[in-house]
């Protein structure tokens, strides 16, 4: 069979904050794909605003880096993030080979296990990076011995553990072959892409098959499918047809065809067997649909891409300040919004429900619908959540729930806190390593539901210290009784009006206060936590009384403890049953699902 020399297609994996978009910064620099005067940003795969804010990877990108001018090298950067799992799965269809970029120091995570399973299971030619090899504290032999029993854990066959090995520091832009021998250059990363990855087959003459991978969209030219042709050519102009999951056929004319190059698309004529390219022409298009020529329809086996395991209630925003702060706040423009949404998001499910103001949305975790509600909320859209709920399913007769693989890094005295809060939320301790430099790493084994929340309790137990990685396992019956949940209750406004220093400072005792003075506040409006496990009904807006008798305390100045402030998924992870989460475009609120107090009493005396 002939090969494409010339060519090379390469997913980079890699946790969270292990260097990897860094590292393809610098694999664009030093391939000579930028011009010399031309401005590039840090990061500059992270194209997204919260990408770039929180330096996470969300979505799957490709580039296309020139080698030694008659080599292209496709580069597709993965999120390093369980919850966008979805992108991982198709993206491994696309290459012939990962690059696992590891960090020195830390050594393997819980969600590099994810992705690396991944691309085992589709046997592809693994090569390592080991990067951060400057950080002092750096143990690259250790290291590479955790990488082997990873492999070997999962599966890898005698050629997989057999895997190169390459020294970086993406920061400073080195590389070497040894962690002591570090060059200003990426040529020892390229070489061994080159020497290791296979090239594609080269069976350009046969007839076209291309499968959609990722969907972009596109104002002008409507949804783009971004994916590899497996064999034959695509042209531009030509007829062709798109096999769909349930047994159709529609035929299309290749309207446009994009090539990649650096970080931008370029359009182009032709391509061929091996090529990564984006197609236009068709609207309905779909991840796992095959374009094939019309005389000879040949589908590929269908893309699995997993199922959600979270999923949350979106409302229309009906408390007392609804519409004072966002742009669009109507059922029709949210119902629109998350409509769009699922054109690329194909890990999304959108349901509609008995009330044309309410939505069921599935995801694939709390940071996967987090990061769709942030989006709404800078866009403009007004709207109100509910507690997140994991989803049950029956299999073989049997309800079963969502379990992760929660990753714990603590200081030693740390240790007894977080097992014993894991262990309340029906954990089940796998494994544990001292390091024997005052770090210890523990492995659990948690239902879903449990975690819900527990982030802001790990954090306040480990004084910030702490690490908490988690990645989805598997499904396993549902466990009884209950798991997790806020044990608080909390403090409710009474009434409108606007929180002030007095109200405020007359209830510090009671709990933890949630809103600053002047804050304007509705009555059914979560204000602070209570101390105890019953929530509290209180009166935040209260006034001093003034007389004309002078204070002997006149002169002293009122101080008030600092008030805690919530991120969305902190606000979200809060929830209980009966509350909800406000979000616009300026705030973020939480609120009882039923405002009155009154009917509120009444409705618990019900339920009990």
């Amino acid at each position: 069979m002939q090969l494409r020399e010339d060519i090379r297609n390469i997913a980079i994996i890699a946790h969270v904050d292990h260097g990897k978009t860094t590292l393809v910064d610098q694999l664009l620099k030093y391939s000579g794909t930028f011009r010399e005067n031309e401005q590039v940003d840090e990061r500059a795969m992270d194209s997204g605003d919260i990408e770039r804010e929180r330096g996470i990877t969300i979505l799957a990108k490709n580039t296309a880096v020139k080698y030694q001018e008659n080599t292209t090298i496709n580069i597709l950067d993965t999120p390093g993030h369980a919850d966008f799992g979805g992108e991982v799965e198709r993206i491994m269809k696309m290459v012939d080979g990962v690059a696992l970029v590891v960090d020195a120091y830390e050594g393997t995570m819980p969600q590099t296990r994810f992705v690396l399973k991944k691309a085992l299971e589709q046997k592809l030619t693994p090569i390592v990076v080991l990067n951060k090899i400057d950080r002092p504290n750096a143990r690259p032999n250790d290291v590479i011995d955790e990488v082997l029993d990873l492999f070997i854990e999962l599966g890898a066959d005698d050629d997989q553990l057999e895997f190169p090995v390459v020294y970086a520091s993406a920061l400073n832009g080195t590389s070497g072959f040894e962690p002591d021998d570090q060059q200003e250059t990426m040529d020892p990363i390229f070489t061994t892409i080159m020497e290791h990855i296979p090239a594609p087959a080269d069976n350009s003459e046969d007839p076209l098959q291309f499968q959609v991978t990722l969907l972009d969209y596109n104002d002008y030219v409507g949804r783009i499918g971004v994916g590899r042709i497996v064999r034959g050519t695509i042209k531009v102009g030509q007829q062709v047809v798109v096999l769909k999951e349930d047994g159709t056929n529609k035929s299309f004319r290749v309207t446009k065809l994009f090539g990649f190059i650096g970080l931008k698309r370029i359009e182009i004529e032709e391509a061929k067997a091996g090529d990564i390219v984006a197609v236009s022409g068709m609207e309905d298009l779909n991840v796992g649909d095959t374009i094939c020529p019309a005389d000879h329809p040949d589908e590929l086996p269908r893309l699995r891409i997993d199922e959600p395991t979270l999923q949350m209630t979106f409302l229309v925003n009906n408390s007392p300040f609804a519409g004072r702060e966002g742009k669009y706040i109507t059922s029709r423009k949210i119902e629109e919004r998350l409509l769009k949404q699922l054109e690329t998001d194909v890990s999304l499910r959108v349901d509609p429900t008995e009330s044309p103001d309410a939505w069921i949305v599935s995801g694939r975790g709390e940071l996967h619908l987090s990061i769709l509600i942030e989006n709404m909320r800078r866009e403009g859209y007004e709207l109100q959540l509910s507690k997140p709920q994991v989803i049950i399913k029956e299999i073989d007769g049997v309800k079963s729930e969502p379990v992760e693989r929660v990753q714990v890094d603590v200081p030693e005295e740390y240790t007894g806190a977080v097992m014993e809060s894991l262990g309340a939320r029906k954990g089940e301790m796998l494994d544990m390593v001292n390091h024997g430099n005052g770090q210890v790493r523990l492995e659990f084994k948690v239902p879903s539901r449990g975690l819900l929340g527990y982030s802001t309790e790990f954090m306040s137990q480990t004084r910030g210290y702490g690490i908490l990685n988690h990645t989805f396992d598997a499904y396993e019956p549902v466990i009884k009784g209950q798991v997790g949940g806020r044990r608080e209750g909390v403090l409710v406004a009474l009434e409108n009006g606007k929180a002030s220093t007095y109200g405020i400072m007359g209830l510090e005792d009671r709990g933890v206060i949630f809103v600053n003075p002047g804050t304007e506040v509705y009555a059914g409006m979560i204000v602070g936590e209570h101390n105890r496990e019953n929530d509290l009904t209180v009166n935040i807006t209260k006034e001093k009384h003034l007389t004309n008798v002078r204070s002997a305390t006149k002169d002293q100045t009122s101080t008030i403890r600092k008030t805690r402030d919530m991120s969305l998924e902190e606000a979200l992870e809060y929830l209980n049953d009966d509350e909800y989460c406000e979000v616009t475009p300026e705030s973020i609120r939480l609120r009882k699902k039923i405002l009155n107090k009154n009917e509120r009493e009444k409705a618990a005396k019900k339920s009990k």
